[in-house]
């Protein structure tokens, strides 16, 4: 079982559902868990390609991709998403290419240590992430304000508060639906960041 609600395979799939399944479809023949979910509302799987491929995977981003996808692991830890944390932890692992690093990110964050792991900008930017995860009514300027005394510019704080935001979105679609990891492949993403019509996941 895949989730709670029923999902038309690849095999079965049709039309508009069909050609975005192409697109998406890696390949081994897979296509994750959290996008089949969306089966039965193509249009509804196509918005949720177009604002992950813009928010996490664009050339346009300044910051590095793994520091986007730890921020990422930190929110889906904060709301209790295993199939987000696991799998944008084995991506944010397989960025950054040493295993001692992406081990001490994970300790860090579970143990709600993220100086351990985490310095300057970048733990400023967890710091972000987690009062707007947590607290959102509760945000101020200062917030901002501090990102900026952190050294980061006004389009980099818009990268980080729109991957807080679609992961906010991304856990609740997985959450809200019972989706699991059952015949996913952890970590696979797109890999043309400068195309945002290349969904094709690796």
């Amino acid at each position: 079982m895949i989730a709670w609600i029923r999902h038309i395979p690849f095999e079965e799939a049709t039309g508009k559902l069909k050609r975005i399944y192409e697109k998406i479809i890696s390949p081994e023949g897979l296509i994750d868990n959290i996008m089949k979910v969306h089966s039965l509302r193509p249009n509804s799987l196509e918005g949720h390609m177009a604002i992950y491929k813009n928010v996490l995977h664009h050339s346009s981003n300044t910051l590095p991709k793994w520091l986007l996808e730890a921020t990422g692991v930190y929110v889906s830890y904060l709301n209790g998403c295993d199939y987000c944390y696991e799998h944008h932890y084995a991506g944010m692992a397989r960025l950054l290419k040493v295993e001692a690093k992406a081990k001490a990110i994970r300790a860090a964050i579970e143990e709600d240590r993220l100086e351990q792991a985490f310095s300057g900008r970048e733990l400023a930017i967890m710091q972000y992430a987690k009062v707007l995860t947590q607290s959102p009514a509760q945000m101020q300027e200062t917030h901002i304000i501090a990102l900026r005394e952190a050294g980061m510019d006004d389009g980099e704080i818009l990268e980080v508060n729109q991957i807080v935001s679609y992961f906010a979105y991304a856990n609740r679609t997985v959450l809200g639906l019972g989706v699991t990891t059952q015949g996913d492949v952890l970590g696979l993403s797109p890999g043309d960041s400068d195309d945002p019509e290349n969904w094709h996941h690796h």
